[in-house]
């Protein structure tokens, strides 16, 4: 049987007010688990556009992304989809830093996320969480706003 290769695009935003990072928790193949608010993009949907619908969805939030912090990919041979299914996946992620302008914290209902919240920085260590969230927060924090070469428009 062959195993279908899949490259999944990926949009992501570090929300970080008050010392507070927003979460949203990740229902995995395994067990739940904390991660940055984002995900897949659609077909031919524009990262931007992707990260902004992807927080609106998992938090209610709306926000408006600052700057690129990072991209990078990750490879999973031996992948499954929701349904059970082999897959070897190839992600690629793009990480913004942003800003919530709008909306009220909630819940998403029917999809792969099921809470969102604010965590003070100083307890994300201690969440039960995915490895992209110290990645982006590595990245948030090396972030320097003056001399960022990666601006937004």
């Amino acid at each position: 049987m062959t195993v279908p290769r899949v490259v999944r695009p990926a949009a992501y935003v570090v929300c970080v007010e008050d010392g507070q990072v927003l979460l949203a928790r990740w229902n995995g193949p395994k067990v739940p688990r904390w991660t940055l608010p984002g995900g897949g993009l659609d077909h031919g949907e524009d990262p931007r556009r992707g990260a902004i619908r992807e927080v609106e969805e998992e938090t209610g939030y709306t926000v408006a992304l600052d700057r690129l912090l990072d991209v990078d990919s990750m490879h999973l041979p031996e992948a499954t989809t929701y349904a059970g299914d082999p897959m070897d996946m190839w992600g690629v992620r793009i990480l913004y830093s942003g800003r919530v302008t709008g909306g009220e914290l909630r819940h998403e209902v029917g999809g792969s996320t099921d809470m969102a919240g604010w965590f003070a920085l100083d307890e994300v260590a201690g969440l039960t969480r995915v490895p992209l969230v110290d990645k982006g927060l590595t990245a948030w924090r090396e972030d320097d706003p003056a001399t960022a070469a990666a601006r937004l428009p």
